[in-house]
């Protein structure tokens, strides 16, 4: 039977800029007639004209304020630096209870688009800014600092990770600072910059808290074993063991360490054993601060402790990587002269939010920014190899060709530089995996891992190879590897649904549904599980939680079809090919358009 096709609703990818009146309610009580008089002149004679000359729209007239939309982040903040500005001149001389400050709120959303109104989770934040922006103020989300920093001649103070009602994740919020529009906070708003190298870090004896003598060797091994690791992250500086020996037993003020070393992070640990029992806790800090970063436990029953130390380590030097990265990543965010690392920090930071568009151009853009200061930095490139194939990989994009293409080159040109980096290895593979090549592309994972033991992702790709090869029930396995390495990886999303497209081609639905439900609830910027999931979902008969996963995954790709899809595929082996039909079937009775 032919299912009806959900009409597809209009969309596009806009600045929000949000605006109301602060006191408002106090102010038509105190005088309806002229405040109403005032509120409507000014929009008409100043914000109005402002947005129109930045080639904004403006969507409605709230009563209290206004909404408005742009095609550039720029030209939101723009407009409202011009009308803000203007609007103080105009108003400087009311009793301060009587005059009329706007406070000013934008974002960037991908939004639904009615005639005189605009609807989605974008325009929700914006509004929800208002908590946090100051009257005459201008606040922005991070989604937008990322696009106009650096570009407006304004500098930005930094207000941190806000929780703002009915959104479910902290929002990182700036604000406009500029002839007293922003916070109202004595000091310096933006931290003066450490000396510290970045990504340099000590790795303090770990504490045997347990009291029983005979764990202090197994202390002292997790943190030797982890030093270890984490100095092969890429670009770390680790103070060598012998020189964090020396604050053993000693009480630590992790500030003097940090000035002692000079270095940015101080990752400190304590080890307990309770009978059969053993817990391991972890805190990443910031030695500039004394900020907790990151803190992390493990809780597991003592079996060989020598296996529990490597997967210990495993884990954290996986974890600590993504950790590490996003701090570095928000340091930059600070800077108001980037460099070439401030700028792959920042455009790895958007690979790590999610497999969207939007997070895909944004790395795009900061990668671009640093190759074009610096044309031959290995990380810089093989982060673009990442944007690239993660892209192709995920079907968000119609020149998947091209961009294997691209990142192959790109990833040649690093291994010709640097043979030992295991994850340009592991790229290569999945590069090769991709495009027809998947028992070369295992090689390469294989290689990878002998140069990173911890390299979680490319057993996950190894995974995803042997569901190309046509033998999806091997997959799992694969996956549960990298997820006892890093049960918590970024990336471990993308994991999670290569099993559940692994379950389709076996025919295992029910099992497929319960695997990319959990890709959903680990990363929720992944449309691709969001068709995979619809189609497992209908092939079991559930048509209508079939059709919200469709609509779920058009609201993150409205671009996405099956014809996509189809048109590249990763191997010729039959058992795959057949695989792709029972996952293409599935989708079109959940309504994936056809293309």
């Amino acid at each position: 039977m032919v299912q009806d096709q959900p009409s597809r609703v209009g969309r596009r990818l806009v600045a929000i800029l949000a605006a109301d009146v602060a006191g408002y309610s106090r102010l038509m009580h105190d005088d309806e007639e002229a405040t109403h008089s005032k509120l409507t002149a000014l929009l008409a004679d100043v914000a109005q004209p402002a947005i129109a000359e930045h080639g904004g729209r403006m969507v409605k007239n709230t009563g209290d304020g206004f909404l408005a939309e742009f095609t550039s982040a720029v030209d939101a903040v723009r407009a409202a630096l011009q009308f803000q500005s203007l609007i103080k001149e105009l108003t400087i001389g009311d009793a301060e209870d009587k005059r009329i400050a706007f406070r000013v709120r934008i974002n960037i959303g991908d939004v639904i688009v009615e005639a005189d109104d605009i609807f989605g989770d974008g325009v929700n934040i914006a509004a929800r800014l208002e908590s946090i922006a100051e009257p005459g103020g201008i606040c922005i989300s991070s989604f937008a600092y990322d696009q106009v920093r650096g570009k407006v001649g304004v500098e930005f103070a930094d207000l941190g990770l806000q929780n703002l009602k009915n959104i479910a994740r902290p929002v990182r919020t700036y604000a406009v600072v500029r002839d007293g529009l922003g916070p109202a906070k004595g000091g310096s708003t933006t931290p003066s910059p450490s000396s510290a190298p970045r990504l340099s870090m000590v790795v303090l004896p770990f504490t045997n808290t347990g009291g029983d003598p005979e764990q202090d060797y197994f202390a002292d091994g997790v943190t030797e074993s982890l030093t270890t690791d984490l100095s092969r992250i890429s670009g770390s500086f680790v103070i060598a063991r012998n020189t964090a020996f020396t604050f053993k037993g000693r009480a630590i003020d992790v500030k003097q360490v940090g000035r002692e070393l000079n270095v940015r992070y101080v990752l400190e640990g304590s080890v307990q054993r309770s009978g059969n029992r053993l817990r391991v806790n972890v805190q990443l800090i910031d030695a500039e601060t004394g900020n907790h970063i990151w803190a992390e436990r493990f809780d597991k029953p003592v079996t060989d402790l020598f296996d529990m130390q490597d997967e210990i380590v495993a884990r954290l030097a996986n974890t600590l990587d993504a950790q590490l990265i996003a701090a570095e990543a928000l340091r930059a965010e600070r800077s108001l002269r980037p460099d070439t690392v401030d700028l792959i920090f920042q455009g790895v930071a958007c690979v790590y939010r999610g497999t969207t568009q939007v997070h895909m151009l944004q790395a795009r853009g900061f990668l671009d920014c640093a190759l074009a200061l610096e044309p031959t930095n290995l990380h810089a490139m093989l982060a673009v190899a990442v944007v690239d194939v993660t892209s192709a990989g995920s079907f968000i994009t119609d020149d998947r060709a091209a961009r294997f293409a691209a990142a192959e080159a790109t990833l040649t040109k690093v291994l010709s530089r640097a043979p030992g980096n295991a994850l340009a290895h592991m790229l290569l593979g999945v590069v090769q995996m991709f495009t027809n090549r998947a028992a070369q592309g295992v090689a390469e994972c294989e290689r990878a891992l002998t140069l990173d033991r911890n390299l979680a992702d490319a057993h996950g790709s190894i995974g995803m190879a042997k569901f190309f090869m046509g033998r999806g029930a091997e997959t799992e396995a694969h996956i549960q590897e990298a997820l006892r390495l890093s049960p918590q990886d970024i990336f471990a999303y993308r994991w999670l649904h290569v099993v559940g497209v692994a379950k389709i081609q076996i025919g295992a639905d029910a099992e497929a549904v319960l695997w990319l439900r959990r890709s959903n609830e680990a990363n929720r910027n992944f449309p691709i599980a969001n068709f995979a999931l619809a189609s497992a979902l209908a092939q079991i008969g559930a048509l209508d939680q079939a059709r919200g996963a469709a609509h779920a995954g058009l609201e993150l790709d409205p671009t996405f079809t099956i014809r996509r899809m189809r048109g590249s595929a990763s191997s010729d082996n039959p058992t795959y090919i057949a695989g792709r039909e029972r996952l293409f079937e599935g989708m079109r009775l959940a309504g994936v358009p056809e293309g």
